[in-house]
């Protein structure tokens, strides 16, 4: 039952800060926790390029490399609030305290919804993805939304880096 009341107070107190964003606002917002990215060697395939219009194209996270079997780590502190398949791929989700919800795919998950995590912790491996848009190589889709507005994931790490672009494929 404690654990439940936590979980819930979690979810309660990320939920406050649910303010939208938009395409310009790319630094760091103000009050976040720590946030590291998910994979320990930072190397970036394809940016974040919103789209003009929510329903319109664009790529709503960045792709980091990252072989199958790769350690994924919690980018912040939070609670697992989804672990299962969209659109054919494994995505784990942490809810920060200040309301951001930050995706992972393809990812195995080695935690459960409702498990607290800290950033850095280890929550999961990246998983073989023949269909994938970084093919022939593997990667790792990282996502992250204030409410329905994606934001960049590079703009919450501290200094934003060190970061390798690679050129596409």
């Amino acid at each position: 039952m404690r654990t439940r009341f936590v979980i819930l107070a979690v979810l309660a107190l990320g939920l406050l800060g649910t303010a939208s964003v938009d395409r310009a606002a790319r630094a760091d917002p103000p009050g976040l926790g720590v946030w590291v990215a998910p994979v320990q060697e930072l190397v970036l395939v394809h940016p974040f390029d919103p789209p003009e219009h929510r329903w319109s194209a664009g790529h709503r996270g960045v792709d980091l490399v990252a072989d199958a079997g790769t350690s994924v780590l919690a980018p912040c502190d939070g609670v697992v609030t989804f672990v299962g398949p969209v659109a054919g791929r494994p995505v784990l989700t942490v809810l920060s305290r200040e309301g951001l919800r930050s995706s992972v795919e393809p990812v195995e998950a080695t935690v459960g919804v409702g498990d607290l995590v800290r950033a850095g912790d280890a929550v999961g491996v990246v998983v073989a993805n023949p269909a994938s848009h970084c093919a022939p190589t593997t990667c790792l889709h990282w996502g992250v939304r204030r409410g329905t507005i994606y934001i960049d994931p590079m703009s919450l790490l501290a200094g934003g880096g060190p970061v390798v672009l690679l050129p596409q494929p």
